[in-house]
């Protein structure tokens, strides 16, 4: 692992006493929403499209997505999509119930669905209206244990050996960002 010149001697054998590589995803992310704590949005860092950017492309997803569960309903608050698979934007929303995002909150989903369509066949999932191969999602906890709603990623395809714990590392960094006041007690 190589640690670059911009980092001085002594932070560059820290860093590699630490197997910190500034370059990693998850420093990465970590470094985007302290740095941009601030925001106009009221529920959302302003860094979370980046986030989500860079999640869908480390793992090789079509799209990622930040869904608020509130009032019944599953709100779509942020999206990042491949430039070929525009099928969710901002402020969609539907009936909680309807929704992947809930079952996985409750736990009549898993997760990590390396290939969601036998969930569809069977019913255990809801058809989307478009092919969904993985599925990855994991619920945003606030500190109270209270559930804003849920970190999620897709692909049209499958994808052997999808990394939840990326999904889960982000979803807790984001949870401490968020106002408690936006959140559902749903736990």
């Amino acid at each position: 692992m190589a640690y670059g010149p911009h980092l001085g001697p002594s932070l560059r054998l820290f860093c590699m006493f630490l197997d910190y590589n500034p370059d990693d995803l998850d420093v990465t992310i970590s470094e985007l929403l302290v740095a941009t704590s601030d925001s106009a949005d009221p529920d959302l860092p302003a860094a979370v499209p980046q986030v989500l950017q860079l999640l869908r492309t480390r793992l090789g997803m079509d799209v990622a997505f930040v869904s608020q569960i509130t009032d019944g309903r599953r709100i779509i608050k942020a999206v990042d999509s491949a430039p070929d698979c525009s099928l969710l934007e901002p402020g969609m929303s539907d009936p909680v119930e309807e929704s992947w995002c809930q079952r996985v909150v409750e736990g009549r989903l898993p997760e990590v669905m390396q290939d969601a369509k036998p969930y569809v066949a069977s019913g255990k999932a809801p058809d989307p209206g478009f092919p969904i191969g993985t599925h990855l999602s994991t619920p945003v906890r606030l500190a109270g244990g209270a559930v804003y709603g849920t970190l999620c990623c897709f692909s049209r395809g499958v994808h052997a050996g999808a990394d939840i714990d990326r999904l889960r590392y982000t979803a807790s960094l984001l949870a401490t960002k968020l106002a408690p006041a936006s959140a559902v007690v749903n736990r």
